[in-house]
């Protein structure tokens, strides 16, 4: 049974959606925002949300720790650390778009950003 069970499978074995999440948690943080499906984006908010407010409990050193045990490139590391310190948000860090369907499948494709203010 799977009662009150909220992880999101995405139709892959455990590895291969740890190295999923982790590469859209890295691509995140380089580029600001990113195009995805609904599915793979209801789940990179989860753990973006996660992430950040773990990091903003840390000191510097141990956010970087932390950072660095999921995004893979030191300029991701960085610019995840100066927007989690610039920022004066408790929660909603990541803001979904719509933006339409996918050509080929349909599927619903979303827009996630960081928010900023």
């Amino acid at each position: 049974m799977r009662h009150r069970v909220k992880k999101a499978i995405l139709n892959r074995p455990a590895d291969q959606r740890k190295a999923l999440m982790r590469n859209l948690l890295t691509s995140l943080f380089l580029t600001g925002q990113l195009t995805t499906t609904d599915a793979k984006a209801k789940a990179l908010v989860s753990a973006a949300d996660k992430l950040i407010s773990l990091v903003k409990k840390k000191d510097e050193m141990n956010a970087i720790r932390e950072l660095k045990k999921v995004l893979y490139t030191k300029e991701s590391q960085r610019k995840a650390l100066d927007f989690i310190k610039n920022t004066k948000r408790t929660s909603g860090f990541v803001r979904k778009t719509r933006i339409g369907y996918r050509d080929g499948d349909a599927a619903l494709k979303i827009k996630v950003e960081l928010i900023s203010e």
